[in-house]
Formats: structure tokens, C-alpha cells, sequence
């Protein structure tokens, strides 16, 4: 599983002008699955992200994590995390898990956010989405969960 997330002073996720999740101060989330992932990698990501210290503290460091500051989530998926450029201009997704195996990983990653006690939002998964994002610094950071080994 790849997760970007980016910190933010605020983002919403919309599907036909319906907004689906609002957050303000907190994390967007857009998360991948990719074939032969599973609940452990959803698991490690969760932890990984609540934990992980991208807020600055008094002096100016990045020391505070989400849980530190009662951050708010907003996760989304995002299959072309997974998007193999390497050859031609078109990018192929075969490394991207089928919806059957990522929907139900997606809400169970949703669900381990969840349980932090910090308020989650999330998009809609398979629609086609807008995703307004303020990012805060900027900060954006890349995690894989291949990266556990």
C-alpha cells in the first residue's frame, strides 16, 4: 500500500457538488493498493500516519504527530498511485489491485484511522472525485508500506 499524504490548513472532497468530507488543520490521506497487500499493510500505514511527527512544535520542529495535536483525516483512495510510467506515454495500472481486494482494504484502513479517536473523513471510492487541498507548509510525504521490511 502507498499512502501520500499531505498536511493541510484545510481540504473537502466532492462528488457531483455534493461534498463528502471536510476537514480543517489535519492530514489528506490518498491511499493505493496494490496486489498482494493486506490488512497488515493497512494496519502498518495507519499506525504510521497517526504517529508520525509532521507538526511543528513550539519552536518551529517537527516533533507533534496527529495524535499529538487532534489532527482530523481525510482518506481517499487512489489507484494511480500505482501508475507504471516506465514505458510509452499511456500509464498502466496492473500493479494496482482490482476493486473486490482494494475497496475492502480501503475501509478497513479507514476503519484503523477510526479507532485513534481523531475525527476521518473519506471520498468516495471508484467515483470520480474533486479534491480541494490548502496544503500547510507545503508538507507532503510518501509511505509505502513495502517499506516495514
Amino acid at each position: 500500500m502507498r499512502a501520500l499524504i499531505q498536511r493541510v490548513s484545510q481540504a473537502s472532497v466532492a462528488v457531483d457538488d455534493k461534498i463528502l468530507g471536510e476537514i480543517n488543520h489535519g492530514l489528506v490521506v490518498l491511499l493505493g493498493v496494490k496486489n498482494g497487500d493486506d490488512e497488515k499493510a493497512a494496519q502498518y500505514l495507519a499506525n504510521k500516519i497517526v504517529n508520525l511527527r509532521i507538526f511543528e512544535d513550539a519552536d518551529g520542529k517537527f516533533n507533534l504527530s496527529a495524535l499529538d495535536v487532534k489532527a482530523e483525516i481525510l482518506a481517499i483512495s487512489q489507484f494511480t498511485l500505482y501508475a507504471d510510467c516506465r514505458r510509452g506515454r499511456r500509464p498502466g495500472f496492473s500493479d494496482a489491485a482490482r476493486p473486490e481486494i482494494s475497496l475492502p482494504l480501503y475501509q478497513k484502513f479507514v476503519q484503523m484511522l477510526q479507532e485513534s479517536d481523531l475525527k476521518v473523513g473519506q471520498g468516495e471510492f471508484g467515483a470520480h472525485m474533486l479534491v480541494k487541498i490548502y496544503n500547510d507548509g507545503p508538507v507532503t510525504i510518501l509511505l509505502d508500506s513495502e517499506d516495514k521490511r
